[in-house]
């Protein structure tokens, strides 16, 4: 069997580590070239073929040449070299020469004249026969070095040498295959050794191939039986690592591990066969050391067994291989991955046979595997590329010590070390579901260990769990699956499983107690009825907890063969050292792979041994990175374990501001965390530190403590400059009641990002309640916006306090509903500025000039209330306020509104204003003031062809309001409304008819035309003209008109007539000029019928019970008429050409003197004419004066021409430029010939410049 030859075979393999090239030295050559071949190793780039036949390029490929004569190349037995075919030559060189001493000292006895050279005929009949003895072989791969040492100045020998060269080409060369290449002795090419090494690299391949697919074969053969009886896995182990080992020695490391993954797995299937299992092995001393790097850790002749090996040794063994050759190819986090899944599967394997292994071999194993992998993999760390990769490995590095840290902790749990473990979360996690050992006898206690078991007793008994900061007691987390105890004398060979009180003495002990696993110990340990240790050791009594401790400690004594474990275990304090070594390493590579979390977690606990040492600083540290942690999960389980530790460091370091917030945060965990007294324990500690003199007083931030938001509906809403009040809902995650000394909230505009946060701030102190608080604060006047919650601050004592957390507002029955989230809803909203009350004039027309008549003013309040507005009047010039009649007021439209009570009509003014009435503050109202508009001027009449011109400052008075309303009268309100006053009529004159009796008197039907100025209806009763000096009355004499239609009604906007009968009568020329400076006076009495809210009126009745007539006067001036113009102007005719836009064109009027003036009303120099000429701007642009002087001589028929450049600006028919001579009147002046009213402009002509060729 191949299993014989195991032994051979490991020697072999070990002497072996490279491939082997074979020289034949036909001609004693090798001594002289030995050197050259040699320098050429390792060959520094090779391509061979991988299993799949794909072509892989090899560097450094290690090779030796050894002479075909060595005894290492000795001839075997056929079965031996299939075994061992990986050391033999893979390829073999054939040294030959044309001067070859022993066929010379041949040659020269045949014939005597011979030289030392060949001839072509001897290497026919000598070299050549030899040559295909050698390589006739065909499993050999084989090639022809011709080594020439003729001198390069011997032509004879160099071309014998050529002539032999060439023969063996001939005979022993193809087309397929070059087997010859040249070595010239005295002048090298580097081309011969560039072709040396291709036809190596050649055979070798081919080698390799042939190798391959023999082995390959082989391999199939037995694995076709594999399933069958006769199936031997040694056979197939030794094919299987020797074609592995065949890829190694060929740098093919690829392809040999892969044969030990394949080798791996049928392993595995062979000891899963039914009938198959062996011996799993483990018991000898040193295995609890693991042997994953060591491949060479136990020969294989010792761990075989019939036809397989055992299981312990043998998959070590291959790991060990595995790993040899990952860490070749430079993949050492391949190494700890695959080390950590095979420590994971092959410590459960340990647990399936751990009855027969020595005692906690399982955990001892686990841990030595875990520390070699660790060193072996963190010397190769440099060797990683790509940063994810190395975070994945470091990832894997503290998967291994925190393995490796479990074990070493369930360790020294059993022998007595759980006392002065950290009951952590993570220690609970990992020590809880770590199964006991299980032995199949737990070991007994030693004779002479009395003394042990007396000090393991003190230390239980001196075991008190330390009381947390702020007396809070927790239920201390297990470290434990079970009972240890129970456990273990379960395990004892004379014990029953089930029967429970013989555990414990029969004392009665109650073992279903719920509470924490360290008070069921401590009351098991004083239950015993004898208290001296050596005596009680018979095996029937269980086993106190001290002697299990020590029958463990000793018995691992005897497990562990490490003495760097041993040493860890043998006290407290090389425990704690090597536990800190774990924990850091453990901690350290989690931090620079993608788990910093639980870099962190790991990093608690490292405090909690630095806080056991005093050492706060370092304690707190890392305390605070592990709240940081949990807060940030949510896992508030885990921070009530870690919080109490951090604010009693913090209070130790005097770090106040720090303790201040591990408290807020104590109490904003959830209620059922902690006791209620706990939790005011906590409070009461903040509130003496908060009314304590602090030296660095810094603002404390309760944002996970206190919470607020706005009261559920809808937002506030207020108007600009409005002030308010502003109910906030807060809520109190304190157990008692806290007075706060203030407290103030900013309020943040949502889309003005200049703003910046407002504060509004509460006068008084206020108490807050646990749960929820409504407190309302006092509101100024904001900018207009939306505003929503900010930071609420305060004042605890001397202690400042913020909070930036905002809570829903849950229903009512969820006082401690609180929520984090930043509320998008605002709680205030300030509108911008827009008219919050209107106040405007009731009637547009105009009311009777010095008559007391109503002025309407509406006040009309925009969605905007004007409880206790007041409203302030002031009238302007030329207007005042009848104070003997009160003001009143009433609603204004078809409103649906309550009724008025009369006493609410009436006001009179307070300090110049009136206080509106509350039915008033939401409707629109009208309010009626009486005034008169005083004005000393008499109308004038106008002559009818000459048109009204009446300035709009005419008979306007100006009232100016101010109305004050709002909460606190603060928004302000003012408008000035203008108020027309008007005559009832407006006066033109005509002369109706006129005629000459032949004298000097002439007479006239003079026409008075009334136009009616208000919207009223007016009643005409009498009207007298008063004429003055020059004119008189026809007829009776009285001034009356010559019509006497009385009464005469007029209606709105509407005209009458009144005709006069007049004549003119000659006076001096001394008293004319006097005479004509005085005017008639028209009289009219008459009475107004017209509403208030439309204009002009019945005038107030002030003092009178009923209405009176009303007087109107009117002046009107007479001049005698003109019967003969003294000067003619006439308009010259357009060029023919026409007018264009943009084109200049002379106007022209022509001055005729027709006659001499009569007076000297035209100038102070006769001979000068002021003219002006007047154009729309907007038509016409004016190119010289516009107004001048010109000379007109004096004597009759004397003319002037006045030119005028104008320029047109737009086109169509648009009336000209009108000439005027300001100094003369119209009666004086004769238009001859006159100008046209339209012409017409033509548009500009077309211009090129801006064309653009086609």
């Amino acid at each position: 069997m191949m299993a014989n030859f195991l032994a051979q075979f490991q020697i072999i393999k070990s002497a072996c580590d490279h491939l082997i090239v074979a020289v034949e030295d036909v001609s004693d050559l090798w001594p002289i070239v030995k050197n050259g071949f040699e320098e050429r190793l390792p060959f520094k780039r090779a391509c061979l073929n991988n299993k799949t036949r794909n072509p892989v390029f090899v560097e450094n490929l290690p090779a030796e040449f050894i002479l075909t004569t060595d005894s290492r190349l000795r001839s075997r037995f056929p079965q031996e070299q299939t075994l061992f075919w990986f050391r033999e030559p893979y390829a073999t060189v054939v040294l030959v020469t044309c001067e070859h001493h022993r066929l010379v000292r041949i040659w020269r006895y045949v014939s005597p004249c011979h030289h030392g050279h060949m001839d072509l005929d001897e290497f026919k009949t000598i070299l050549k026969p030899r040559l295909k003895l050698i390589v006739q072989n065909e499993e050999r791969e084989w090639f022809i070095v011709f080594v020439s040492k003729a001198h390069p100045n011997n032509d004879q020998a160099t071309k014998l040498a050529k002539k032999v060269y060439a023969k063996l080409e001939v005979d022993f060369s193809s087309k397929k295959r070059e087997r010859c290449c040249k070595l010239d002795i005295h002048g090298t090419e580097a081309s011969f050794w560039e072709d040396l090494e291709l036809k190596i690299m050649e055979s070798i391949r081919n080698t390799l191939d042939k190798r391959l697919q023999f082995y390959e074969d082989e391999i199939r053969k037995l694995g076709e039986q594999r399933f069958l009886p006769v199936w031997n896995f040694c056979n197939f182990f030794i094919l299987k690592e020797s074609l592995a080992f065949m890829f190694e020695i060929a740098h093919l490391h690829d392809d040999s591990l892969r044969e030990y993954d394949e080798l791996e797995l049928c392993y595995l299937e062979t000891v899963k066969m039914v009938g198959k299992q062996k011996d799993f092995g483990g018991t000898d001393r040193g295995d609890d050391q693991a042997a994953l790097l060591n491949p060479g850790n136990k020969p294989l002749t010792q761990i075989i067994q019939d036809d397989s090996f055992r299981e312990f040794e043998f998959r070590q063994y291959l790991f060990a291989c595995q790993t040899k050759l990952l860490f070749k190819l430079n993949r050492p986090f391949e190494v700890a991955s695959r080390g950590y899944s095979f420590i994971i599967s092959f410590s459960k394997a340990l647990g399936l046979h751990e009855n027969i292994l020595p005692f906690c071999m399982r955990e001892v194993w686990v841990i030595t595997a875990c520390l070699a992998l660790i060193n072996a993999t963190s010397s190769h760390c440099n060797e990683i590329v790509g940063p994810d990769i190395e975070k994945e490995f470091y990832r894997l590095q503290g998967d291994l010590y925190s393995l490796c840290r479990a074990k070493f902790m369930r360790l020294a749990y059993i022998i007595g070390y759980g006392t002065n473990m950290e009951r952590s979360p993570l220690n609970s996690a990992s020590l809880s579901m770590l199964p006991w050992p299980k032995p199949a006898v737990w070991p007994t206690v030693p004779p002479d260990a009395s003394s042990e078991v007396l000090e393991k007793e003190k230390i239980i008994l001196q075991a008190n769990p330390r009381m947390k900061h702020f007396g809070i007691q927790r239920k201390p987390l297990p470290l434990e699956p079970s009972l240890l105890l129970r456990e273990a004398n379960r395990r004892r060979a004379s014990l029953s499983a089930g029967n429970v009180f013989e555990m414990f003495d029969g004392s009665g002990v109650d073992v279903s107690l719920r509470g924490s696993p360290s008070s069921k110990i401590h009351a098991i340990s004083m239950s015993r009825t004898n208290s001296s240790p050596g005596i009680e050791s018979s095996t029937d009594r269980p086993m106190r907890l001290s002697e299990i401790y020590v029958a463990a400690e000793n018995a691992l004594k005897q497990t562990i063969s490490n003495p760097d474990l041993l040493k860890s275990l043998s006290s407290l304090d090389e425990f704690e050292q090597k536990y800190l070594e774990l924990t850091k390493g453990a901690a350290d590579n989690y931090h620079h792979s993608w788990w910093k979390r639980h870099g962190v977690v790991l990093d608690g606990e490292i405090a909690s041994v630095c806080y056991k040492h005093n050492n706060f600083d370092l304690a707190a540290k890392s305390y605070e990175k592990i709240c940081a942690l949990y807060a940030g999960e949510g896992w508030e389980d885990l921070l009530a374990e870690v919080l109490p530790n951090l604010a009693e460091c913090q209070k130790i370091l005097n770090d106040q501001a720090g303790y201040l917030s591990s408290c807020v945060r104590l109490l904003s965990l959830d209620k059922g965390l902690f006791l209620t007294k706990e939790r005011q324990a906590v409070q009461l500690e903040v509130v003496r530190l908060a009314h304590s003199e602090m030296k660095h007083p810094v603002p404390l931030d309760v944002s996970s403590l206190i919470t607020f938001s706005g009261n559920p509906g809808p937002p506030l809403e207020l108007c600009d400059g409005d002030p308010g009040t502003l109910c906030v809902t807060v809520w109190s995650g304190f157990p008692d009641d806290i007075t706060l000394e203030s407290l103030s909230l900013t309020l943040i505009a949502t889309y003005s990002a200049d703003e910046g946060s407002k504060a509004i701030r509460s006068s008084t102190a206020i108490i807050l309640k646990p749960g929820r608080n409504s407190i309302t604060l006092s509101l100024p006047p904001q900018k207009p916006g939306s505003y929503v919650l900010g930071v609420l601050t305060g004042q605890i004592g001397h202690l400042r306090f913020r909070s930036h957390s905002f809570s829903k507002g849950g229903p009512a029955d969820s006082d401690d509903f609180m929520s984090y989230e930043k509320p998008t809803r605002p709680i205030l909203k300030v509108s911008k500025p827009r008219p919050l009350v209107d106040l405007a004039g009731a009637a547009s027309s105009a009311l009777l000039m010095n008559e007391p008549q109503w002025v309407g003013i509406i006040v009309r309040p925009i969605s905007y209330s004007l409880k206790g507005a007041v409203l302030h009047i002031d009238t302007g010039p030329g207007l005042e306020i009848e104070k003997s009649h009160a003001i009143e007021m009433e609603r204004y439209g078809d409103e649906d509104l309550p009724a008025v009570t009369e006493e609410s009509n009436q006001f009179t003014l307070q300090g110049g204003g009136i206080e509106l009435p509350g039915w008033a503050s939401n409707a629109t109202s009208v309010l009626w003031v009486p005034v008169r508009a005083v004005s000393d001027r008499i109308a004038r009449g106008t002559f009818l062809v000459i048109p009204q011109k009446q300035s709009v400052v005419d008979g306007m008075r100006t009232i100016a309001l101010k109305l004050e309303f709002g909460v606190a009268h603060n928004q302000i309100f003012e408008r000035t409304i203008a108020v027309h006053f008007t005559d009832p009529f407006h006066v033109s004159t005509r002369l109706a008819d006129k005629c000459n009796d032949g004298t000097l008197l002439l007479q006239w039907l003079f026409q008075v035309i009334l136009h009616s100025q208000v919207k009223a209806t007016l009643t005409i009763y009498d009207s007298w003209l008063d004429l003055q000096h020059g004119f008189h009355h026809i007829g009776k004499g009285d001034s009356r008109p010559t019509s006497g239609f009385f009464p005469l009604v007029v209606c709105p906007t509407s005209r009458a007539g009144i005709l006069f009968s007049i004549c003119s009568r000659s006076t001096d020329a001394g008293d004319e000029t006097e005479k004509l400076q005085q005017d008639s006076i028209l009289n009219i009495r008459y009475a107004i019928a017209g509403d208030r809210a439309n204009g002009a009126h019945i005038p107030v009745a002030v003092g009178s019970p009923g209405p009176e007539d009303l007087i109107f006067r009117s002046s009107l001036v007479l001049q005698r008429p003109v019967l003969d113009p003294c000067l003619a102007v006439g308009f010259l005719p357009l060029p023919s050409s026409g007018l264009r836009v943009g084109q200049l064109v002379p106007m022209k009027w022509r001055i005729e003197r027709l006659k001499d003036f009569q007076d000297n009303t035209v100038s102070k120099k006769d001979d000068e004419v002021l003219y002006e000429v007047n154009a729309n701007s907007e038509n016409w642009m004016i190119a010289g004066r516009k107004r001048g002087h010109v000379l007109l001589p004096t004597q009759q028929g004397s003319r002037i021409i006045i030119s005028i450049l104008c320029l047109p600006l737009v086109a169509g028919f648009v009336r000209p430029p009108q000439l005027g001579l300001p100094n003369v009147t119209e009666a004086n002046i004769s238009c001859n010939p006159a100008g046209p009213h339209l012409i017409c402009v033509l548009p500009p002509p077309l211009s090129s410049s801006f064309c653009l060729p086609a």
